[in-house]
């Protein structure tokens, strides 16, 4: 007869020896967090500088090109901040639709029957996505929009009106030359990562899924829309964030061309204020909110759509 078997000490088990490291690894980020956080005071008070954000109440002092919202030079500190913060969501948003467009587009047409149009697809994918996107912005700002003619001799396509001033649209929007370039420089650059997504969710779905749609008789673009990208959703949806994340962190290139995003404001604010790593906290801060909204955003969507799905 087999006597009582003994229970194995929680020392012993995997999941103690688990929680332990992950305790470990907690301790020692808090402690190195906090000496860093220690030496940056300890510096300050040296050079005779308090870590505050005051300043953020003081005159600006500089204008900005272009602003969305109210704003004059005699404006505070954290106004201009809200002004570049503004416009980097501007660029943000309209990247991600306009790249997102270009992407499915480019994605749909790489799978196309027709050799030539899947082989200008395969270039424009292959150039872009290895070409460095600050090469690109320069590309679009000198030597596209400046080099185009005066906003009183336009050229006029598909409705809009496209000169060295920028980009005229229907309805009386203008959009200036430096968020055109910035704008289309990082959706056309993204867009070759989307193209290349879209493609492998697209050719992730069944053949079959294929074939029956074929045998009810449904016309390839109605099966593409209807039948195919529903079910290719689940393998784009995940990578795709990915790249809406790079978009936005890739904004801060906006200083390359002269738009005065929040990158670029805070730069001046720096330079006339000093008050660098406030400057720095304000920025980090910032970018990670706006990742963190744009991941929790495409979370929530793809729940939804594997929900559907099933």
């Amino acid at each position: 007869m087999n006597g009582p078997t003994s229970t194995p000490s929680i020392w012993r088990t995997v999941q103690f020896w688990r929680f332990v490291g992950q305790a470990i690894a907690v301790v020692c980020v808090i402690a190195l967090l906090s000496f860093l956080w220690i030496n940056l005071t300890r510096n300050l008070q040296r050079l005779g500088l308090g870590l505050g954000f005051g300043f953020l109440r003081s005159q600006a002092g500089f204008t900005i090109g272009e602003s969305l919202i109210p704003y004059q030079s005699s404006d505070t500190y954290g106004q201009a901040l809200l002004v570049g913060l503004v416009n980097s969501l501007s660029v943000i948003i309209t990247g991600i639709g306009l790249a997102t467009v270009i992407g499915l587009i480019a994605g749909i047409v790489r799978l196309s029957n027709n050799w030539l149009v899947r082989h200008l697809a395969l270039v424009y994918v292959e150039v872009l996505r290895n070409t460095p996107l600050l090469l690109q912005l320069f590309f679009w700002y000198f030597a596209v929009f400046l080099s185009l003619p005066k906003p009183d001799n336009p050229v006029q396509w598909l409705g809009f009106s496209f000169s060295n001033g920028g980009i005229a649209l229907p309805g009386g929007w203008r959009l200036t030359p430096e968020f055109s370039a910035l704008l289309l420089g990082l959706a056309i650059y993204t867009g070759t990562f989307i193209a290349e997504i879209v493609r492998g969710g697209i050719q992730s779905v069944p053949k079959g899924q294929w074939e029956a749609a074929r045998s009810l008789g449904l016309r390839p673009n109605l099966t593409m829309r209807l039948v195919i990208l529903p079910q290719a959703l689940r393998a784009i949806i995940p990578p795709l964030g990915n790249q809406y994340l790079n978009l936005a962190k890739n904004s801060s290139l906006a200083i390359a061309v002269g738009f005065p995003d929040l990158y670029a404001v805070a730069s001046t604010t720096f330079n006339q204020t000093g008050r660098a790593v406030e400057v720095m906290i304000l920025i980090s801060v910032a970018y990670l909110t706006i990742s963190l909204t744009i991941s929790l955003l495409l979370n929530l969507y793809n729940r939804r759509v594997q929900l559907v799905e099933r």
